[in-house]
């Protein structure tokens, strides 16, 4: 751990329990003050298959996930075989004393599972051997246990926290230095949250009040969060028969005043792709989140990817304005879902969130958001006071005003054909001109509130990595390390990823010796964007599309070759 971080990698197959088992020894550190990071990597099965469960912790900020580990919790065998070769110089595995390992026993821990509790419980045993060899109480992770369990079966609650002690008390005696983390006085409250529960906590903030899906990993946990909340909120959460009656609903729910939207991933935004074009066309506001997977087709459902920049750029027959969010923190997934409804509700029309898997299962230590203070969102335009109403009037700013259907004495009329300022069809084509125009004037004020580009590092560098999304953390780390060999790096990391304004980042590409884009894809699409929007060629990738996240190390691998 030499530089005070502790990375533990949690392998074993679905169904042993290793992802209630990392939880647990998660939010024990965070509660202990620590800051973590966890990157969870499995399979599309239900039962067996090899799944890993990583917690990096730390006292300073932890931002992106390391491939090294310094303790290796195998629940099986093959965790062993697999991960022993990233096992640092002074690591450990834990392992079940069963397991009959040929390795050098100086790296293991043996642990008598069997002795210390019955098999179901051996994922509790295992969190107590490694929160303690972590250096946790045993108040701290029994206080995360019994949170977990909440009080519904005394019975087990009382056998859960037996099988703890019991491995607790042992590794008193069985214990091995060098591991434990440093000790923190950090006693501010902090939540444990991934990013899908923050994208739902984001849109409860915004007021949402309708949220249509069909199940699809990564996306799905979204709007499960929401329907575990839609009762006390006041929110309608409804599974549909798919995508394409998914995002009608939505647009139907918010075309009657409900702040709405959609949650899905590439193969069921592709089916939800006409939907877009009519939110458009009818002028109805409308958040789309996209998680993203690696495709085409099925893919690898259970990986992550940021392959689909460009389908959603793109997506939706005829042209109308959008703007795309690409968060990179838990913190962005909550404040930019909360900007995507902002932005729909104003400029009424589709606007569009980008999150992937790595983002969406991984956990942060979060401080609290202040939802309290958070401004209201502005809802409808016009007045029921009105004299006479049409909803697409064409005004200056292309925003017409907006009012619901049977709120007030006025018609309101809606059509998916080109229509006249009052809502009704019409071929009229130099009226069809005028429309086009209206509505594509609304992209002036989207572009006037477009969040900047974050640079970070040596001004004028030798060397500025371009990034978006998701591998914000990664990118952050791999510079700080090559400044720390004293070279001149920088990073330039988009949150937002359309509309482009050269303005904001355009000076720095060009004081940059050489700039490097990091993306998870295979085609660098946010460069191909930037040079079509600015002329600006970005020559060096690091790419990375094998399904796993990008790695500070999986950058710094990629320059050396």
């Amino acid at each position: 751990m030499r530089d005070n971080t502790l990375n533990i990698l949690i392998g074993g197959s679905a169904g042993q329990g290793l992802v209630t088992l990392g939880q647990l020894l998660a939010k024990s550190l965070v509660r202990g003050g620590y800051s973590i990071f966890v990157t969870q990597n499995y399979l599309s099965r239900i039962r067996g298959g090899h799944n890993t469960f990583a917690v990096r912790a730390g006292i300073e900020k932890m931002i992106a996930p390391r491939e090294r580990v310094d303790l290796l919790v195998a629940l099986d065998s093959d965790t062993v075989t697999l991960h022993q070769r990233d096992l640092s110089s002074d690591g450990l595995i834990v392992l079940d004393d069963d397991l009959d390992i040929d390795i050098d026993s100086d790296l293991l821990l043996k642990v008598p599972f069997k002795e210390l509790a019955q098999d179901r419980f051996s994922n509790i045993v295992a969190l107590g051997v490694a929160g303690s060899l972590a250096g946790l109480s045993e108040d701290l992770m029994a206080g995360a246990l019994e949170d977990f369990l909440g009080k519904k079966n005394a019975s087990l609650a009382v056998e859960n926290r037996l099988a703890l002690s019991a491995a607790i008390n042992w590794s008193a005696e069985h214990s091995k230095p060098g591991l434990k983390l440093p000790t923190t006085s950090n006693t501010s409250r902090r939540l444990m949250m991934n990013g899908n529960e923050a994208i739902a906590l984001g849109a409860l903030s915004a007021g949402a009040m309708f949220c249509a899906f069909y199940p699809m990993t990564p996306a799905t946990s979204i709007n499960l969060n929401l329907a575990s909340h839609a009762k006390q909120m006041g929110l309608i959460v409804e599974q549909a028969e798919d995508e394409i009656a998914a995002i009608n609903m939505a647009i139907g729910a918010s075309f009657a005043g409900a702040p709405s939207m959609v949650a899905t991933s590439g193969g069921g935004f592709a089916l939800m792709v006409e939907g877009v074009s009519l939110a458009a066309m009818t002028e109805t506001p409308l958040v789309v989140v996209v998680a993203q997977r690696p495709g085409p087709a099925t893919g690898l459902p259970t990986r992550t990817e940021q392959a689909d920049l460009e389908f959603v750029l793109h997506a939706g027959h005829g042209e109308f304005p959008r703007a795309v969010f690409a968060p990179g923190t838990v913190e962005e997934c909550f404040h930019l879902t909360r900007k995507a409804f902002e932005l729909a509700e104003r400029y009424q029309g589709p606007i569009f969130l980008l999150t992937d898997q790595f983002l969406a299962d991984s956990y942060r230590s979060v401080i609290p958001f202040d939802v309290e203070n958070l401004p209201p969102l502005a809802g409808c335009t016009g007045t029921a006071g009105m004299s006479t109403y049409d909803r697409y009037a064409i005004t200056e700013s292309g925003i017409s005003p907006r009012l619901l259907p049977g709120m007030t004495e006025h018609l309101v009329v809606a059509d998916s054909d080109e229509h006249t300022e009052g809502g009704h069809i019409t071929e009229d084509l130099t009226l069809r001109r005028k429309m086009v125009e209206k509505r594509l004037r609304k992209e002036k004020g989207i572009q006037a509130e477009v969040i900047p580009p974050v640079m970070e590092g040596d001004a004028g560098p030798d060397q500025l990595f371009v990034s978006w999304g998701s591998s914000e953390g990664a990118v952050v780390e791999a510079a700080s390390r090559l400044r720390s060999e004293g070279k001149r790096i920088a990073s330039l990391h988009f949150s937002q990823v359309w509309p482009l304004i050269p303005d904001q980042f355009l000076a720095y590409l060009e004081d940059a010796r050489q700039v490097i884009s990091v993306e998870s894809n295979a085609n660098g699409q946010l460069a191909r964007l930037i040079r079509r929007e600015t002329g600006f060629e970005i020559k060096k990738k690091v790419l990375r599309y094998d399904g796993l996240p990008i790695t500070p190390e999986s950058i710094l691998r990629e320059l050396n070759r």
